[in-house]
């Protein structure tokens, strides 16, 4: 199978990715900026400049996790019923507002209102995002287009995080203050083109006359509608969703939590290693994403997703090591060497498994199944770093990282059973149009 370059590949999917798809993917950098330009230094910005507790900034920052756990079963509901473009609109207004009141924040309960509002808008985000782009590109395209979009993120994640470093001052607060405003700002773009050249897409399908040919029969809520427990019911989307779950536990469940507290407890390395140990990830996915789109496309997605486990179950073997030469120039490479390979797994994560849920999805159902899938990540990143905590609290790091190499592994089975009862257009092979159609359940 033919390679890509990232030139190449960019310029093959630009000319095949439809106008509103361009549309759509060309915010992205600019609206991540924003988050790059905060989301490493928001914890320092309510303990060291509005002057809180660190328990009480902890419990505000996790206001934004519980916040988007909670609204993400309404959003896709929402999204089926009202289509997802409003849905989206909704929480890029949720985001400006919260981030604009986050930076004139001087007391607790303000704060905290703020980061819900910022929370309402990642818990809708997934769901309404991923929908919209579903009923924009479709087949391959679709597959190729989350990657790119997710290398874009990161790029735009790294930059902002650069800047952001460069720019605020814990010692000048108004440093701080502006940071947030740009934040919000950079929502506007995205907000502008859902009101102007994307405003005649709705993101919202017809149910189809015959109810049983969506659900297999499944129990329904009252008034005829699929409910999430029916859903869930369904083998694939059952394994869908403890491999969201396991795969965010191991993996971004962990990025804030666990492997920051591995690398300053028992790698000893200081925190611009650390910092710096970010900036190799997201110089890996950006580099590395046409690449793996490449060699994936064609490919069953679980079978990609398997590499991407065992990468990663390597990449925390090798954190691990380090804890063995902590201190040493040694611990300093290997630090740097685990983000690179975790960065190499995500750019398989983060382009097969939304395409997967959404070719899962019927069109009518798109929101609510895109919601299991981001409830699912949700609660591993929240379960992530309890359990990291714990056991790093503890001096048990060797055990820290047998658990998440375990996971990584688990990841690995959870796979071989979602793979017997998907159909194959769902997991991204190349089917001849002779070839019979499995059911989907």
């Amino acid at each position: 199978m033919p390679t890509m370059t990232a030139q190449s590949g960019a310029r093959a999917f630009w000319g095949e990715l439809p106008c509103d798809g361009r549309w759509l993917l060309s915010t992205v950098v600019i609206q991540f900026f924003g988050r790059g330009l905060t989301l490493p230094f928001t914890i320092i910005y309510l303990h060291e400049v509005r002057g809180f507790s660190l328990g009480v900034a902890g419990t505000l920052m996790g206001l934004i996790a519980i916040t988007g756990l909670v609204v993400t079963g309404p959003a896709g509901i929402l999204v089926d019923r009202f289509g997802a473009r409003v849905v989206v609109i909704g929480g890029l207004f949720a985001a400006m507002a919260g981030l604009g009141l986050l930076a004139f924040a001087t007391v607790p309960w303000v704060a905290g209102l703020a980061l819900c509002l910022f929370g309402v808008q990642l818990g809708v985000a997934w769901p309404a995002l991923n929908a919209l782009i579903a009923t924009v590109v479709t087949g391959d395209l679709r597959q190729r287009y989350f990657g790119v979009s997710f290398a874009l993120l990161n790029l735009g994640i790294g930059v902002g995080g650069v800047f952001g470093g460069l720019l605020m001052d814990v010692e000048r607060p108004a440093t701080f203050v502006a940071a947030f405003v740009i934040n919000a700002a950079c929502f506007a773009p995205a907000l502008l083109v859902q009101l102007g050249p994307l405003r005649h897409l709705h993101g919202r399908a017809a149910r189809p006359d015959d109810d049983d040919a969506d659900d297999g029969g499944q129990a329904r809520t009252g008034r005829g509608r699929v409910g999430y427990l029916a859903i869930l019911r369904r083998p694939a989307v059952a394994w869908v969703t403890v491999l969201a779950l396991f795969a965010s536990f191991v993996g971004y469940g962990q990025m804030e939590g666990g492997f920051p507290a591995f690398a300053r407890e028992a790698s000893q390395v200081s925190t611009r290693v650390i910092g710096f140990a970010f900036v190799v990830n997201t110089v890996v996915i950006v580099a590395c994403q046409f690449w793996v789109m490449g060699r994936a496309r064609g490919r069953r997605r679980t079978r990609v997703l398997m590499v991407m486990a065992v990468v990663w179950a390597v990449s925390w073997a090798v954190l691990g090591a380090t804890g063995l030469v902590g201190g040493s120039a040694w611990a300093v490479v290997g630090v740097l060497a685990f983000h690179g390979l975790f960065g190499f797994g995500e750019t398989m994560l983060q382009s097969a498994m939304p395409a997967i849920v959404n070719d899962l999805a019927p069109d009518h159902l798109r929101g609510r199944y895109n919601a299991v899938n981001s409830a699912a990540f949700q609660g591993g990143s929240i379960l992530g770093p309890i359990a990291a905590g714990f056991l790093l609290e503890h001096g048990l790091s060797g055990a820290f990282i047998a658990v998440v190499v375990a996971g990584c592994l688990a990841v690995v089975a959870v796979l071989a059973a979602l793979e017997r009862t998907i159909t194959a257009r769902a997991n991204g092979a190349l089917v001849p149009a002779t070839a019979p159609v499995s059911v989907q359940d």
